[in-house]
C-alpha cells in the first residue's frame, strides 16, 4: 500500500499542478524506475483532475442565473481551470504533436520541430478547435441535463488518461531519448501497470453507470476508443512509435470524441 501511494502521489506530481512538497516529496522519493510504474495510475491522477473540474463545472450550473449563456459560462470556466490545475500538460503535447506532423512529412524533420518550444501555426489551429471542441460540447451536455454534464466531465478525464496508457503498451518510444520527460515512462509498461490502470477506470465506469445508470455509456467510450485508435495509427504511420507529445495529444482526442460519441448517442 505504501508503494501505492508513493507512486499515485509521483503521478500526480508529473501530470498537475497540485504541489507534492516538503516532507511529502521526500517521502515519495524519485526514480526513473518509480516513474515508469506510476504510469499505472495515469487514470487515477484523471480521478482527480475529473472531480475538481467537475465541482467547478457543477457550482457554476447552480450558482448562475438560468440564461442560455449559462452553460457555456461553466463550460468555459471549467476548461480554464482545467488547464490551470494540469499546467496544459497535454494541450502542450497536443500543439507541438500538430506543428510537428503538419511541418514535415519526413519523419526525421517533424520530431525536430516537435522539440521547438515554440507554437506555430499547426500547433495554435489545434489548439483552438480542441479547446472549442471540448467547451462547445460541454455546453450543449449541459443544456441536455446538468447533472449529466458533471459526470461525463469527469468519466472523459478518465477514459482518456487510459488511453495513452495502450500506446504506451504497443508502440515503441522515439525521439530525442536522453532529453525526453516521456523515456522513463516509455522504456516498459508492465502487464500488472496496464492492468491497474485499467482498474482505475473501470471503478470510475462503476460509478458513473451507477449514478446515471440510463446513460448510453458504452457510446461515449466507444467516441475515446476511436480517438485513441485514430491517434496510434497516426503515430505509427508518421514516427514509427511515439513521444510525450503523442501522449498528451492522444489524451486531448480520446477526450474530445468522448463527449462527441455521448452527444450523438442522446441525439
Amino acid at each position: 500500500m505504501t508503494q501505492f501511494v508513493r507512486h499515485f502521489l509521483l503521478a500526480l506530481q508529473f501530470f498537475t499542478r497540485i504541489p507534492v512538497t516538503g516532507r511529502l516529496a521526500d517521502w515519495v522519493g524519485f526514480s526513473p524506475a518509480m516513474l515508469r510504474a506510476s504510469a499505472a495510475h495515469f487514470p487515477g491522477v484523471g480521478w482527480i483532475v475529473g472531480v475538481l473540474t467537475a465541482a467547478v463545472l457543477w457550482g457554476l450550473l447552480l450558482a448562475l442565473p438560468p440564461v442560455p449563456a449559462a452553460p457555456w459560462v461553466a463550460a468555459i470556466a471549467s476548461t480554464v481551470f482545467g488547464v490551470l490545475l494540469t499546467g496544459a500538460f497535454h494541450e502542450d503535447g497536443l500543439a507541438d504533436l500538430a506543428d510537428g506532423l503538419g511541418g514535415s512529412m519526413d519523419r526525421g524533420r517533424a520530431l525536430e520541430i516537435m522539440k521547438d518550444s515554440r507554437i506555430g501555426s499547426y500547433g495554435a489551429i489545434a489548439l483552438v478547435l480542441v479547446v472549442l471542441a471540448k467547451v462547445a460540447l460541454l455546453a450543449l451536455l449541459a443544456q441536455t441535463d446538468a447533472w449529466l454534464a458533471v459526470v461525463a466531465l469527469f468519466a472523459a478525464h478518465v477514459t482518456s488518461r487510459t488511453a495513452p496508457l495502450f500506446v504506451i503498451r504497443t508502440l515503441p518510444h522515439v525521439g530525442d531519448t536522453p532529453q525526453s520527460k516521456s523515456k522513463p515512462l516509455a522504456e516498459s509498461l508492465s502487464n500488472g501497470a496496464l492492468a491497474a490502470g485499467l482498474l482505475w477506470w473501470a471503478l470510475a465506469m462503476v460509478l458513473v453507470v451507477w449514478l446515471l445508470p440510463d446513460v448510453p455509456w458504452a457510446q461515449a467510450v466507444l467516441g475515446a476508443a476511436i480517438g485513441l485508435a485514430w491517434m496510434w495509427r497516426l503515430l505509427q504511420r508518421r514516427l514509427q512509435g511515439f513521444t510525450g507529445d503523442g501522449l498528451g495529444a492522444t489524451q486531448q482526442v480520446s477526450e474530445v470524441l468522448f463527449y462527441l460519441g455521448l452527444a450523438l448517442a442522446l441525439s
